[in-house]
């Protein structure tokens, strides 16, 4: 898989949950914070408030997205001043994939289409860890217009369900995730925000070595060979590459290989010489020395123990990616 993707497909677990809500004013609900997913929130009419723990209010109008990719709880209302009613649902204890919502009330309605993903917090990667606790994607004429579409595909498919509903909006609801990610990376470089991921895969050098990381990790990679993948000298890609991703290449290199490798040992039945050949290991003893150097246990009683949450994760992140968006 390309690097995005192959980073999305890593952490994600479960099935995604949404819901279309409508909010006639006033209006003020509190979404508290839980381990271990992501979530959205759209406003697909009328326009509403974003109330985050710490810092001002964000104002959000017709066809904006928010994203919390770190597990802060926030508050959404009609206005800065309403009362905050506490939330008491949770998506993940519902067995639907979508629903529909209208509260009570007479006032201006606004319509929200929210949405959770379960993510593993044991996998946890930098180019997500580096996010801030919440992204404002606003509306722009002309601007992120496959996540629009997107948007509104969504938005019909939970509001007038077909036969077939279920496998498009579980589709959907994937695309959306890499749409918004997309579009956050895209105004990180617009406006020369400091972010290191977003610049790495803008980078033609340092994709064009992550790319070929992810794609063959079994591969006998150097740092030279990278390099020439990159376009540039040795030196010069080991500076480059370590500047923007945070560790030098071959230090990512192993740690992805033993990240995916701790994901063989959870998904599936593979043999422990199975799995370190297919991430790049000669040897069972190697692959085994290297995993436990990493995760401090061998990697038979990590499967055993059902893959207990020690392993370190890239550039000294604390493995701790949470997030939560409830789908009301």
């Amino acid at each position: 898989m390309d690097v995005l993707s192959d980073v999305i497909a890593s952490i994600r677990i479960g099935v995604p949950r949404s819901a279309r809500v409508e909010w006639p004013a006033p209006w003020g609900r509190r979404f508290p914070s839980a381990p271990g997913s992501a979530g959205f929130q759209v406003v697909l009419q009328g326009s509403c408030w974003a109330i985050p723990p710490e810092g001002e209010p964000i104002r959000a109008g017709t066809g904006d997205v928010l994203f919390f990719p770190h597990g802060h709880g926030y508050a959404l209302a009609d206005s800065p001043t309403s009362p905050i009613a506490e939330s008491d649902c949770d998506p993940y204890t519902h067995t639907e994939l979508f629903a529909s919502a209208s509260m009570e009330g007479t006032g201006p309605v606004t319509v929200t289409l929210c949405g959770g993903y379960r993510l593993d917090s044991r996998r946890a990667h930098p180019l997500l860890i580096g996010l801030p606790p919440m992204i404002h994607l606003p509306a722009r004429l002309g601007h992120n217009t496959e996540l629009r579409a997107a948007v509104e595909l969504l938005g019909k498919e939970i509001d007038h369900p077909r036969p077939g509903a279920d496998m498009v909006v579980s589709a959907l609801l994937d695309m959306l995730l890499l749409y918004i990610l997309r579009a956050w990376f895209d105004v990180s470089m617009e406006h020369c925000k400091i972010n290191s991921w977003a610049t790495a895969l803008a980078d033609p050098a340092t994709s064009a070595a992550l790319d070929a990381i992810h794609r063959d990790p079994a591969n006998s990679w150097t740092v030279e060979s990278l390099g020439r993948r990159a376009g540039l000298s040795r030196a010069a890609f080991s500076r480059r590459f370590t500047q923007l991703v945070g560790q030098p290449p071959l230090t990512y290199l192993t740690w992805w290989r033993l990240g995916t490798a701790a994901r063989m040992l959870h998904d599936s039945d593979a043999a422990l010489s199975e799995i370190a050949a297919a991430v790049g290991y000669g040897s069972e003893f190697a692959f085994a020395t290297a995993f436990k150097r990493e995760y401090g246990t061998a990697p038979g009683r990590y499967r055993r123990l059902g893959c207990p949450s020690t392993g370190r994760t890239a550039a000294g992140a604390a493995p701790a990616l949470t997030s939560r968006n409830p789908a009301r």
